[in-house]
């Protein structure tokens, strides 16, 4: 069993175990930090979603709190100006490569970027970056689900799922910076991949790129 210490999140005294993500530490104690990318069976977090700054005492630089362990007497701010002007520029750089039509999403209501949104005052809107302006292609090959790859915020939730826990292996990253997304191998439609369909992609999905058709959910 590991060892438990005591750290401070937010003038707040809170014990967890030597070793453990600070992310993780704060949300099992109910304390909010924004995150899309983190997944907490991993080893070697990638931060690639940089929203999940938090200031440590001592430490010169805001830094992500997915990949940051836990130390003994570790005294951490969620929110300070440098952390929510960082959380803000990070959101709105995913949002300026996001299709913002709610309404209309199937995982309205039910979306991270809506829960980050309300917890940070942030807005959901095109506001200090230019959108993007991209086609995609609607991937509704499967039987029971879709993939909209204009709702994608590229947070490798469904790749993890997909290879680890359904140990497939049907979709992962290709393209680097600004063409990055998530694909098949051959950008072949799901159903023409070695996709078999488990749905578990699905479920792990924060957004809407990836939803079940209408009627099909269990």
């Amino acid at each position: 069993m590991s060892e438990e210490i005591t750290i401070t999140i937010d003038d707040r005294q809170i014990k967890t175990r030597r070793g453990e993500k600070l992310l993780w530490a704060a949300l099992e104690n109910d304390i909010y930090i924004p995150h899309l990318c983190a997944i907490k069976e991993e080893k070697r977090p990638n931060a690639s979603c940089r929203l999940c700054f938090v200031e440590i005492e001592g430490v010169s630089r805001p830094v992500t709190a997915c990949s940051r362990e836990v130390e003994e007497g570790m005294a951490v701010k969620t929110r300070t100006p440098r952390v929510d002007r960082l959380v803000k520029t990070g959101f709105e750089l995913l949002l300026s490569d996001h299709n913002l039509n709610c309404r209309e999403c199937p995982a309205n209501r039910n979306c991270a970027l809506q829960v980050i949104a309300k917890k940070r005052r942030l807005k959901l809107k095109h506001n200090r970056f230019k959108p993007i302006e991209r086609e995609y292609e609607l991937d509704q090959s499967p039987a029971e689900f879709a993939f909209d790859r204009s709702r994608c915020v590229l947070c490798g939730q469904c790749i993890w799922a997909d290879r680890v826990e359904a140990e497939v292996g049907a979709i992962g990253f290709t393209n680097r910076g600004i063409d990055r997304v998530v694909t098949t191998f051959n950008n072949l439609p799901l159903a023409d991949s070695i996709c078999t369909e488990c749905k578990l992609c699905v479920e792990a999905c924060p957004v809407g790129a990836l939803y079940y058709k209408e009627g099909q959910k269990a």
